[in-house]
């Protein structure tokens, strides 16, 4: 376990004497609402693991789409928030090593004869993504012939992939997962185009000691086990403890 946290410490992390705390409810495999309407999840209860260290209250900031959570720490209005690691992002933030990695997935109608993640990138083909998600940035990096329909957020996805008769739709494999089982006529295709890299996050201008804090906090985390205890405690499948350090360049 890490030492107990000095007022130092706490002043560092949570220079406004709480730590806010922005959170994305758009990813349901690391976030969401309780029956209270508190966040819930992987990501609020490392929030909370890490508030108690510091000796400080939680302040929520809550959104429904990725970047807005991006932007408000970035624009130093939450002290940490969830990403997954990605260069665009990184503009304005310091990523702590990733504390999950998670899948992202393709789905296709089921009389669909795209067989393979390799098939996506056709032109006539259209991929829809929420706007501003991981996969969003991945894709617009990655896609040569494909195009981009881009639904208001992640949850959305697969509701603009329908109501629009679109090609492919691309998200977190276990929400496409969740979605084929409610909705006829669609499949998921096998394996997976990307890994997501699940991270904590800070405003870039913060100290090499927070950052470095940052960093300790999560490593040990993981470490320790109590990230695998969550996956358990939340019922996630799918997604795995993401090793030490940060990855590899794709």
């Amino acid at each position: 376990m890490n030492p107990p946290a000095t007022p130092s410490w706490s002043h560092l992390m949570a220079p406004h004497g709480v730590l806010r705390v922005a959170i994305n409810l758009g990813n349901p495999v690391l976030a969401g609402l309780d029956a209270a309407g508190e966040p819930c999840g992987i990501s609020a209860d490392l929030a909370r693991r890490l508030a108690a260290q510091l000796g400080v209250d939680l302040a929520w900031r809550l959104f429904h789409k990725a970047d807005a959570s991006v932007q408000c720490v970035r624009a130093d209005e939450a002290d940490i928030g969830f990403f997954a690691i990605d260069p665009l992002r990184g503009q304005g933030l310091h990523f702590s090593p990733p504390y999950v990695q998670i899948e992202g997935a393709y789905m296709v109608r089921s009389d669909s004869p795209l067989q393979t993640n390799q098939e996506v990138d056709q032109a006539g083909h259209r991929v829809t993504v929420g706007a501003g998600s991981a996969y969003d940035l991945f894709l617009t990096r990655h896609l040569r012939q494909a195009s981009i329909v881009r639904a208001p957020s992640s949850p959305a996805v697969v509701d603009v992939f329908m109501a629009q008769q679109l090609e492919v739709a691309a998200g977190v494999k276990q929400q496409l997962q969740a979605d084929a089982l409610r909705l006829p006529g669609v499949r998921l295709l096998p394996g997976r185009f990307m890994v997501i890299h699940q991270a904590m996050g800070m405003p870039a201008g913060r100290s090499a000691l927070a950052r470095e804090h940052l960093n300790a906090f999560v490593e040990e985390a993981k470490r320790s086990g109590w990230v695998a205890e969550a996956f358990v405690r939340h019922g996630i499948e799918g997604a795995a403890v993401a090793p030490p350090g940060y990855p590899a360049d794709d």
